[in-house]
């Protein structure tokens, strides 16, 4: 597979907001599938977007899930992820199981630099005392010129992860993007995506398992003790808690 690159000093296109026609489409889809199944979810952006679906994923066990549901739909929606360059060797490994089980071979879309070239520029890792700066250099412009061409994305988020990710709907309007965004896992716990994940056998990052609920970069992810929230490992001892890509951005870096 053709690893996408993407340059860090690419620009950054303006919001344009969609056609009222599209908005009032968003609106009355997100009220009609609300309360629907993740399945069915998928299935109306199959087939309402066709081959301008495309899907990020992070290798977590909501993303598997979602491969999951989209194979059984028998769909060949693109299905990226954005590889910073800083993974974890578990989280890479779940490529090849997903490759192995489904058939589908997951594309990686990497930054202009390389970790090393990255972390020269700047004199050592950003990840330490700009990791804002980190996540939209590696990971927030990556997708967006991966997005480019698309009319919608999907993504793994569920509500109860963060405040953020609790306002928003199973489709709606990326403003941060500028494309329709589908959550088809917005409304399931964590006991919900599990249940299903270890009944039907979908394959998992194995770090999971050790104490990682929730996964991302390795500099920046601990194991979580019992009793903590999901999140705690995800830049510990930091009030972020998120990567950037599901918040809305105020300017390049910043806000997120």
């Amino acid at each position: 597979m053709e690893l996408q690159q993407v340059g860090q000093g690419d620009s950054v296109s303006q919001p344009t907001g969609p056609s009222p026609e599209l908005a009032a489409e968003i609106a009355d889809v997100a009220c009609r599938l609300a309360a629907s199944g993740p399945e069915e979810i998928l299935a109306w952006a199959c087939e309402r977007f066709g081959s301008r679906l495309t899907m990020a994923t992070a290798f977590g066990v909501e993303g598997c899930l979602i491969i999951h549901f989209l194979a059984k739909l028998s769909s060949d929606v693109r299905v990226f992820n954005l590889d910073t360059g800083y993974q974890f060797v578990e989280t890479l490994e779940v490529r090849q199981k997903i490759l192995q089980r489904y058939g589908m071979e997951v594309e990686y879309v990497r930054p202009e630099t390389t970790r090393e070239e990255y972390e020269k520029l700047h004199g050592g890792p950003l990840y330490g005392v700009r990791p804002d700066q980190c996540c939209h250099d590696r990971k927030v412009i990556p997708l967006r010129r991966a997005l480019a061409g698309y009319s919608a994305w999907i993504s793994s988020i569920r509500k109860d992860q963060t405040a953020d990710r609790g306002q928003a709907k199973v489709v709606q309007w990326d403003a941060k993007f500028n494309l329709v965004k589908v959550n088809p896992l917005l409304n399931w716990d964590k006991s919900a995506v599990w249940k299903v994940v270890l009944n039907e056998k979908v394959p998992y990052n194995s770090l999971h398992d050790q104490g990682y609920p929730s996964i991302g970069c390795q500099p920046c992810t601990t194991a979580v003790a019992d009793g903590e929230d999901e999140r705690s490992g995800r830049w510990r001892g930091k009030v972020k808690k998120e990567c950037g890509l599901h918040v809305v951005e105020h300017s390049d870096g910043s806000g997120i």
